[in-house]
């Protein structure tokens, strides 16, 4: 197990989000982790990321939260159980009426969490611990 700082990421154009993505591939989060506040504008997930810069092997809880959120759709994504599994493979952006767009996270399995945003406004943060874990992932082709 290599120790490695925990990741404080701040995503404020498209080129920063793909630093985000890149880091968020492989995570895990149950649906129930998935939280988007109408009132607040804010969609917030935890979810277990896989550690791809210490070498892999380790998981750590992690959130993500992206701010001037004006909506939020789900396309392929049980809703219940609460505690249905997603896999993150991607976090990209389309550019809308600037500086706002689309921030789809993508899932394996073919589906997507789609928030039209005013801009792009994220925020990737460890908040525990990294745990080993024994399995690397694998998607099917």
């Amino acid at each position: 197990m290599t120790a490695t700082a925990p990741l404080r990421l701040l995503a404020q154009d498209p080129d920063d989000l793909a630093v985000i993505s890149a880091a968020m591939q492989d995570a895990v989060a149950r649906v129930g982790d998935i939280a988007y506040e109408a009132k607040g504008r804010v969609l917030t997930i935890a979810f277990n990321r896989y550690c791809w810069e210490s070498g892999g092997s380790e998981r750590v809880r992690s959130a993500l939260q992206l701010g001037g959120v004006l909506n939020v759709q789900a396309r392929k994504i049980r809703r219940t159980p609460r505690d249905a599994v997603v896999e993150v493979l991607a976090v990209t952006f389309e550019a809308g009426e600037t500086p706002g767009g689309l921030v789809t996270i993508s899932c394996a399995g073919g589906g997507d969490l789609r928030a039209t945003v005013e801009c792009v406004d994220a925020v990737l943060a460890d908040i525990s611990e990294p745990w080993p874990t024994p399995r690397e992932p694998a998607h099917q082709d």
